[in-house]
């Protein structure tokens, strides 16, 4: 007989893109952090978030339940407009434990890694696959640890 699991037992990572409805100030963004960092942790949920010309590239993960909350909750935030899953995935283990949510622009630092991933010069994460934006997220949190 299958064994039933429930879905706070259930870990699921999901990446999404977004455009920022405003030309978002670096205090507008460092408020969404610090709110994102602030739930998430409260709410057992660990990520990446690359923000880039207006342009959100998120990755979340945490029980099933929390996810689709928090999901449901970005579909209504009036700051981004244009929500698109790239993918949504069981994990067995955490990707991202050691940041409730790390976060990543553009800079001359890491301008050469933005390339490697895009289809484009200019970073749009709307041309990206689900694999790109992970190889792209993993390299710029390795370069952030």
């Amino acid at each position: 007989m299958a064994q039933i699991t429930s879905d706070a037992h259930t870990l699921v990572n999901m990446t999404y893109v977004s455009r920022a409805n405003l030309d978002l100030s670096p205090k507008a963004l460092g408020e969404i952090l610090q709110q994102a960092q602030k739930n998430n942790t409260a709410n057992g949920i660990t990520g990446m978030l690359v923000f880039n010309n207006n342009y959100f590239l998120q990755t979340i993960e945490g029980p099933r339940a929390q996810i689709n909350r928090l999901l449901y909750a970005l579909i209504l935030d009036q700051r981004h407009h244009d929500l698109q899953l790239l993918e949504t995935r069981e994990l067995k283990h955490r990707e991202w434990s050691k940041w409730s949510m790390n976060q990543a622009s553009l800079n001359e630092q890491n301008a050469a890694v933005y390339l490697k991933y895009s289809t484009t010069a200019d970073f749009n994460p709307y041309l990206m696959s689900a694999e790109s934006a992970r190889g792209l997220m993993t390299e710029l949190s390795v370069q952030r640890s």
